[in-house]
C-alpha cells in the first residue's frame, strides 16, 4: 500500500495524486506484480483498474513501465470480492461468498503468491488474519487527514521487519511478516 508519512492512503476528497509512482517505483511494482500468481481485488479498486489498464498500452505516449504494467495486469488471474458486481472481465473471477474460505483455498494451491488490492478488502483480510506480509510504501508527504491506512482492530498484529528499501524519490518501502504475537505480550 502507498501511504503518507502520517498514515493516510487518500488525502481529503479521495485524492491519490500525491502517490503517483515515478519510473523507478513503477518498475519495482511491475516486478512484484509479475511474481504474483493471482491478484485479489475489492470492487472499488477492481473497477478503477479495469477502467484504466486494459488499453493504456495502446497510447503511444505511455511510458515503458506503464505499458509493461498494463500487459502484466491483463495476463494475471484476478479474483474480485464483491456482493454488488454482476460480472467481471479481464481474466477475473467474481467471488461473492466467504472471503476466508476462498483465500485459504487459494493459499493451499501451489505457488499461491497473492497480493491484495483495495483498502476495504485489505481491512477485511486483516480482521480475518489472512495477511502473511505487509509492504508499506511510505511517501515523503504529510497529508494531515483523509482515509487512514489502518482502521480499528480487535487485537494487535505483531510484525517482524524483514526488508527495507529507499527509492530515489524518497519513498521508503518497509516489508513486514507476521510475527509470533506472544513475543509482544506483557509478562
Amino acid at each position: 500500500m502507498l501511504v503518507s508519512l502520517d498514515g493516510y492512503i487518500e488525502a481529503p476528497g479521495g485524492d491519490i495524486g500525491w502517490s503517483y509512482p515515478d519510473a523507478e517505483l513503477h518498475q519495482h511494482f511491475n516486478d512484484l506484480e509479475r511474481a504474483n500468481d493471482v491478484l485479489l481485488y475489492g470492487r472499488r479498486l477492481y473497477e478503477i483498474m479495469a477502467a484504466f489498464w486494459p488499453a493504456v498500452d495502446e497510447n503511444p505516449s505511455a511510458p515503458p513501465e506503464v505499458v509493461d504494467y498494463a500487459r502484466i495486469w491483463r495476463s494475471k488471474p484476478k479474483v474480485v470480492f464483491s456482493t454488488t458486481l454482476q460480472q467481471v472481465g479481464w481474466n477475473a473471477r467474481l467471488v461473492r461468498g466467504n472471503i476466508a474460505e476462498e483465500v485459504n483455498r487459494l493459499k493451499a494451491q501451489p505457488g499461491s503468491f497473492m497480493s491484495v488490492g483495495g483498502a476495504g478488502l485489505a481491512a477485511s483480510f486483516m480482521r480475518l488474519g489472512l495477511i502473511d506480509e505487509y509492504s508499506l510504501y511510505i511517501h515523503p508527504v504529510i497529508l494531515g487527514g483523509g482515509r487512514p491506512m489502518f482502521g480499528p482492530l480487535v487485537d494487535k498484529i505483531g510484525l517482524k521487519l524483514v526488508e527495507t528499501h529507499t527509492f530515489g524519490s524518497g519513498v521508503v518501502m518497509l516489508r513486514y511478516q507476521i510475527a509470533d504475537v506472544s513475543l509482544f505480550r506483557a509478562a
